[in-house]
């Protein structure tokens, strides 16, 4: 539903720029939209490489395992369907430790 949402407003935008003369606009914003969009990515890839390195560090070196054993009461109060030694705890886990410390990105693949 959103794909035609999306794809909606974007044919309704260049409609609405080709009535009133403004195409070449749309299309230099567009150009220059997709090259920030791309030097974001290679930032993003960057940033995220290294912060899921070192979260899989941690947990080779039984970190992570220590804090989801810290964890699981909070953990089990806030999703009781989860069995008990489902690997979906580590991550949930996971994803609470990189936003307590703030790793924004990072904490984004753990989540997912």
């Amino acid at each position: 539903m959103m794909n035609y949402l999306w794809g909606f407003m974007i044919i309704l935008g260049i409609v609405y720029a080709a009535i009133t003369g403004t195409l070449p606009e749309v299309t230099q914003a567009a150009i220059e939209s997709s090259k920030e969009a791309v030097t974001l990515c290679i930032t993003m890839i960057g940033v995220m490489s290294l912060w899921m390195g070192l979260m899989r560090i941690a947990e080779k070196g039984g970190i992570i395992r220590s804090a989801v054993k810290c964890l699981k009461p909070f953990l089990r109060f806030l999703f009781p369907g989860i069995p008990k030694n489902h690997l979906a705890n580590q991550y949930i886990a996971e994803n609470f430790i990189a936003n307590v410390f703030g790793l924004g990105w990072a904490a984004t693949p753990a989540g997912l």
